[in-house]
């Protein structure tokens, strides 16, 4: 074998080497195969929902503001009918998940599709209420009563992932993670 020849075969190996696992990705990929780590725990809206026409108005008869430049996410807390004490559980537990965040709590912000006594509603803070006026929500929330459902909307105003009724804090938290990185 002459020097020539042996170093077209290195250099096809090299080629080789490099575009084996960019091809096998591809396939992969293709074939619907996604890494463990890189999926959501809460079911994904297809395609993702705008909630441009939705019409949710706080206690103070403002509008919310969906492409709000001051938040990132919106994460709404849907209760079911009676909000008692298992669903205020729920809720301190979620404002619990946005503290947790640090840093990045200030870029989500929490809205109870419902209402709550002042008394509650203060010890939630920063946790704010708003009325679906035109039932735009309505499919999400949990029938059964003290339940609570969440959803997120995205910074421009379209509803991406939902959870319904016993999700995983802890997972909703991962998921939170993920769309604050991107």
């Amino acid at each position: 074998m002459t020097p020539r020849t042996r170093n077209r075969i290195g250099l096809i190996l090299i080629l080789v080497l490099f575009t084996a696992p960019l091809i096998a990705a591809w396939v992969l990929g293709e074939r619907g195969w996604l890494p463990a780590g890189k999926r959501n725990y809460g079911t994904l809206i297809q395609p993702p929902r705008a909630l441009d026409a939705a019409r949710l108005v706080a206690a103070d008869g403002n509008a919310l503001a969906w492409r709000d430049p001051g938040w990132s996410w919106t994460v709404l807390a849907l209760p079911g009918p009676r909000c008692a004490a298992r669903c205020l559980a729920r809720l301190d537990e979620l404002r619990r998940v946005r503290v947790s965040l640090n840093q990045n709590a200030t870029r989500v912000r929490l809205v109870l599709v419902g209402e709550l006594a002042s008394a509650e509603l203060a010890a939630l803070a920063p946790l704010r209420t708003v009325r679906d006026l035109d039932g735009a929500l309505r499919e999400l929330l949990p029938t059964a009563p003290d339940e609570l459902a969440v959803a997120f909307v995205d910074p421009q105003g379209f509803l991406v992932l939902r959870y319904g009724v016993g999700y995983d804090a802890r997972k909703l938290r991962k998921d939170l993670e993920r769309v604050l990185k991107s």
